[in-house]
Order: C-alpha cells, then structure tokens, then sequence
C-alpha cells in the first residue's frame, strides 16, 4: 500500500457569517435584466447568423475540412459493410412493423441520407432497429388488424386477408405515426428540450429494451414455425399471443421450422467464427448478407413455398417510392405512440453518440440530435420510410471497419439504392423464417441484458428495482405504455429516496474542521452542547415533516412536549398573579384602600414577587447547527420549516443557526421570508465548523440559564420550578 502523502496547511481567520461573506465577497447583483436577454437573444448579426447556420446544419461546417487522406479509405470500407449489414435488417426490421420488406430498405436509405447532413455523431448508424419496429408494429396491427380486410374467396369458399389492402392500409399507419414523431422530435429540439433524456436513466433504457426484445421474439414466432396466430392488443397481451401460439403449435409447418432452424445455428456459428477470426480479419465477414443469399438461392431452385408452403418475402417492387403526403386523419389515432417512439428513438441514439464521443474525444449536440432525427423520420415518411433510430450492431461494425466521420453513413445509403434499384427484386423467394431467424440472432446482445440484474443488485438496488419494474411493465404492457408507466415508476423512486434519507448527528474529527456522522465513524466525536444535524437530501414539501420530526429524534428534544409544559406553566403563572394581585388588593382596602408613602417590609410581604434565577441546565443543548450543504432548494414550505424551527427551538432558549447554504438557497430565504428586523444573515455560516465556533463564543459572553419562578402569598410560598428553562 503507497505512504500517503501528508500536506499539512493552517488557515487563519475571523469566523465568517453569511453576511459577512457578502460584504467580503462583494456580493453582485444580477447584470443582465430579463429584457435584456430577451433582446440579446433576438439580436441578429453576421457572426450570430453564420454560427446559427453551422450548428443547424452540421455538415457544412466539417464537410469542407474532410480530409480524404485519413479518412477516405476508412469510410469507404465501413460504408460498405453497413450498407450490406442494412440489406437483411431493414428487411427483416419491417416485418416486426408488419409492412412490406421492400419499406425497411426505404428506411435505410433517406433518413440515413438526412442523418448525414444534420447529425453531430460521427459514428452511430442511423437507420431500422428491433425496438422502434415493433413499437410500430404494434400501431399498425392495431389500428389496421386483419379482421377489417377478409373477403371471401370464391375459389376456396372461406374467408381470406386481402394482403394489398392491408399492406397499404398498415403503410398509411406507419407512415402517419412516423411523420408525427419526427414533427415532435424538431419540436422538442427547437425549444431545446434535448435534456429530456436524462429522464431515461441506463437501468431504464436497458430494462426496457430488454422487455421490448421479449416482444421482438414473441412477434417473429408466427414466421418461424409458420402459423397464423391471432393479433391481441391492450395490457397483457403478449400473453395472450403466446398461448395462442402454443394452442397453434400441432400446425407448425414442418418445412418453415426447419429452415428457422438450419438458418439459426448456421448464422450463430457463422457469427462465432467472426468473432474468433476478428484480429485476423480487417473486415468482418458479411454473415447475414451471405445468409440471405444462400437461403434465396435454395428456395428458388427447391421451390420452398410451393413444394413445402414455406411463406416467402414475395414482390418486391424496383425503384423509389413517390413522395405521398401523410394521412392526416390517422393522427388522432396514433398521437401517443408517436410521443413514445420519439422519445424511444432519441434515448437509444443519444446514449448510443454519447458513448462514441466521449471515447474519440468530440461533442455530441443533444439539442440538435432531436432536430436531425426528427427530420430523417419526418422527411422520410414522405417517402413511406418508417421511424429509425440507431442500431449498437451495425455502429459497432461502422466503428471498428474504420469509419471515422458521417460520411461512412451516406455511403451505406448509397449501397441500399444500389440494390433497391437493381438486384432487390432477386430476393423475392427469400423465406420471411430467414428473416425472423436474423432478428433473433440479432438480439443476442440485447438478452445479455438480464445480466445487469445480478450486477445491479451488488451496486444498487434501488437501479435493479427500476430495471426489474420497467422489464415487467413493458413486457405485461405494450412497449409505449410500458415506457409510460417505467418513466412513471422511475420517478416516483427519485421522490422516495428524497422522502426518506439519511438523517444524521454531525460530530468533529478530532483537531479537524471535518464533521462527519457519528454513527458511521469511530474516532468522531460530539461538539459538547452543540447539536449538528443533517439531512442527505434537500428539504421541500414532501419531506419537511418528517424533517422536523427527525431532529426531534436525534435531538432527544419533544419540542412539543416541552412547548405544552411551557403554556401550562405561563398559564399557571398568570393565574397564581391574579390571584395574588386580588389578594393584595383586598388587604389594602383593608387598610384603607390605598397606600401612602414607601411600603415597608410587612406591606410588601403581601405583594406577588417574581424573581428570575438563572442556572445552566445540562439536560438540553445550547443551540443546534442544520448542515444545509446537502440541500440544492428550498421551496416555501421547506422556507417556513425553518423559520419554525428557529422560532420553536428559540423559545426554548435553544438557539438554531444554518450552515453551509449554497447561494441558490440563500435567495430562496430570502424570497421566502427567513429574515427580518430579528433574523439576518448573521444566523447563516459559510461552514459548519464557522457555526460550531460561534455558538461556542457565545458560551463565553453568556450563558441560557434556567428560569425559576417564585411566588409568594401571604405567609404561605410556592415555588414552581419551570423544568428545561
């Protein structure tokens, strides 16, 4: 173990009050007024308007500097090996939003395309990913199910699913709840709202995404063991799903579960070799992409969907899609699941850019990374592409192939028009299970999640408690009133722990400033007469009770108590004196009904005496220190608090100073109303050991005494004793 090094150091000063502070510090006022900055930030300049264009449009301001000696070679190849990554997941992404696998290729290709001109990561890619696809996947079997376009077939005289309504009617729907979201994600970014975030802390986003996955996999078992089951919505509904398959599952088709099969253990091989042959290799194997290709090629010449029924991806159309305007009149329906998703896709690729730039050393613009994700998604869904966010799978391979700056991405786009344009339509003997297998390969990452649980129980529980709920909540709930109800839960965590913290008793490491709590040290000791207590959280209404109550416990002191035995005794005291005042009055109409001259020895034996003795009483402190350091607020009923207990405590003869207030709550005092002609700032100290050595100054000029009280009547004397005063 290395020798600690030792600095010894000595300050030498007056003990400095909050006022004190002020006049020293030479406390400023406030030097730009709310009209001033108003204007200030209405104020358009040469300088103002071109820092304005560059942070809106990012590429403009690191586009010309590109240096395509360092950093061409490098995106080329990574753009590339996403761009080919992006085939197989944006087609297999779109049946977890139950539309065509021709609109996940869309959806690789124009939000990529708009990412590149107004993002700040240089690394994440943008595009389809598992959790936002089946967020829509819920919207659109929802809103369009598959009850409301049977027809009825003459050929075979029962009911079948016209598949083109459908799709076209589940394509309006997932355009319209994606155009929504991206409006809502510019508007967050323009009112700078990119700080709602931190609401979705990392045990949330990751219990989260986890229970979405559980829905990922329960969504793709209808393709891997080709059945039909039916489509439930509303709470509990997973369930329902998953024992609808297991009722359905003596119809497995035997030809599509085969293929699911086959194509799982070859992908998890494939990607294991990958991973063993990834020092040797400068670029990972494209395992899906050679996946998809084999698995096409096989169906064709075996004829998996006519000889076995094996369900294939079927027409995929060549070319772009025309712009189409959203349809309006879904919006109503679909305004919830927009929020969610924006809120979604912004917390994964946030977290996502965050790790990426703190690792290679540059600034992620959260503000603006709402702005370029909401115009990929509501651009894109003018041309049918729906919501995206980033993908971890496909970023890391954009990192580790050598991607370096956003160019990387657009060239990953430039792949998926390649084969939008031309060779999409090869794959339309695909089987979908191929599809359904990549996704659950894919999520392997994603189920390594459940072992934050046990990690999370060692460091924090309070976190795994919020991991736990939000997993279940999502996974009982549909995945946006899972987040809902998660976010919710989340919340109400942060307000227990403020409700309930740590109170404690305050003593002096020895030859110290350092106070600490003295039941957590050994060598701490209490400052003699001197209470110091604190609280590990900041006091505001739902805590102020129980803050009170609190330093009644650790004080010893029942302030009510002693305040009640203290009105009976004034009460007592007040009648003892009319009595003797009647008393005395009597006695002197006696004697002619008033007095002349000096009263002497025996007149004055009959008029009530008050004296005052004082005499320090050990029982009680003589005054109490609240360490406020912890505290980052006070609201007006944390403000009455302590006026309350300044005003309890001092009428008690205890005197109570504050300690360690931050300057925001020192202005909370005084809007609230702390101070006035009686209470100034020379009752608040910069440290608790200014307020310890105060109060034991104090000591020393003088000293609270005990109050007795004499009463005497007649030849008869009470005397009452006022226990604590």
């Amino acid at each position: 173990m290395a020798e600690r090094r030792r600095t010894s150091y000595s300050v030498h000063r007056e003990v400095l009050d909050e006022g004190a502070v002020d006049v020293m510090a030479v406390k400023s006022e406030p030097k730009t007024s709310l009209k001033d900055k108003v204007k200030g930030a209405m104020r358009c300049s040469g300088p103002r308007m071109k820092s304005c264009l560059l942070g809106s449009v990012p590429v403009v301001s690191w586009l010309p500097r590109y240096s395509i000696k360092e950093n061409a070679l490098g995106d080329l190849v990574s753009g590339i090996s996403v761009g080919i990554m992006q085939l197989p997941q944006g087609m297999a992404y779109a049946l977890l939003a139950a539309v065509p696998p021709v609109f996940g290729l869309y959806s690789s290709f124009y939000p990529v395309l708009i990412y590149f001109i107004f993002g700040t990561s240089k690394h994440i890619s943008v595009g389809t990913y598992a959790v936002m696809s089946v967020m829509i996947g819920g919207v659109t079997e929802r809103v369009a199910p598959e009850s409301n376009f049977m027809i009825w077939d003459n050929i075979t005289n029962s009911s079948i699913v016209d598949s083109a309504a459908l799709d076209a009617e589940r394509i309006r729907v997932a355009v319209a709840v994606t155009f929504l979201s991206g409006l809502f994600q510019i508007l967050l970014g323009l009112v700078q709202f990119g700080f709602v975030v931190t609401y979705l802390s990392e045990p949330l986003v990751r219990g989260y995404t986890t229970g979405a996955a559980i829905h990922v996999i329960v969504s793709q078992l209808k393709y891997t063991f080709g059945i039909s089951p039916l489509r439930y919505s509303g709470p509990l509904a997973l369930i329902y799903t998953v024992l609808e398959i297991c009722y359905l599952i003596p119809k497995t088709n035997i030809g599509t579960l085969v293929v699911s099969i086959v194509t799982i253990v070859c992908l998890i091989l494939a990607k294991e070799l990958n991973a063993y042959l990834s020092k040797k290799l400068p670029v990972p194997i494209p395992v899906e992409l050679l996946g998809v290709i084999i698995a096409t090629v096989i169906s064709w010449q075996v004829d998996l969907n006519g000889r076995y029924g094996v369900d294939v991806v079927g027409e995929i159309p060549s070319g772009l899609q025309p712009p189409v305007v959203p349809a309006t009149s879904l919006f109503g329906q679909v305004i919830g699941d927009a929020f969610a998703l924006a809120v979604v896709g912004y917390g994964i690729a946030i977290s996502l850019g965050r790790i990426f730039a703190l690792k290679y050393g540059y600034k992620v613009d959260s503000n603006q990374e709402l702005i370029a994700l909401g115009l990929s998604n509501s651009f894109g869904a003018i041309f049918q592409c729906f919501a995206v966010s980033c993908s971890m799978s496909r970023s890391l391979v954009q990192e580790s192939t050598g991607g370096r700056t956003q160019v990387a991405g657009a060239l990953s786009a430039i792949v998926i028009l390649f084969i939008t344009l031309w060779i999409g339509r090869l794959f339309e003997d695909l089987p979908k299970a191929v599809l359904a297998a990549i996704i659950f390969v894919n999520l392997h990452g994603i189920m390594k999640q459940f072992l934050d649980v046990p990690a999370l129980w060692k460091s924090n529980r309070v976190d795994m408690l919020v991991w736990v709920v939000t997993f279940i909540l999502t996974v009982l709930l549909n995945p946006d009133l899972g987040l809902a109800a998660a976010i919710g839960f989340s919340m109400l965590t942060v307000i227990f722990r403020t409700q309930l913290p740590k109170y404690s008793l305050l003593g002096q490491i020895p030859n110290t400033d350092i106070y600490k709590p003295v039941e957590d040290y050994d060598q701490v000791r209490h400052i003699p007469g001197i209470v110091i207590f604190r609280s590990s959280a900041t006091l505001y209404f739902a805590n102020a009770e129980m803050y009170q109550d609190a330093l009644g416990e650790k004080s010893g002191i029942d302030i009510t108590k002693v305040l009640s035995a203290k009105k009976k005794l004034e009460a007592k005291r007040k009648r003892q004196e009319k009595k003797a005042a009647k008393k005395a009055k009597k006695e002197l109409q006696k004697n002619g009904g008033h007095m002349t001259g000096e009263p002497n020895m025996e007149q004055q034996k009959d008029i009530a005496i008050i004296e005052m003795e004082f005499e320090p009483d050990p029982s009680l402190p003589r005054a109490i220190v609240l360490d406020l350091s912890p505290v980052n607020f006070l609201d007006t009923v944390g403000v009455k608090t302590l006026k309350s207990i300044r005003k309890d405590y001092g009428e008690i003869g205890i005197e109570v100073v504050l300690a360690g207030c931050q300057t925001g709550v020192v202005d909370n005092l005084q809007k609230g109303g702390f101070f006035n002609d009686k209470v100034t700032k020379s009752c608040l100290f910069a440290t608790v050991h200014d307020a310890v050595l105060h109060c034991q100054a104090a000591k020393t000029k003088s000293r609270r005494d005990d109050e007795t009280e004499y009463i005497t009547l007649d030849s008869d004397q009470e005397e009452i004793k006022a226990t604590h005063f």
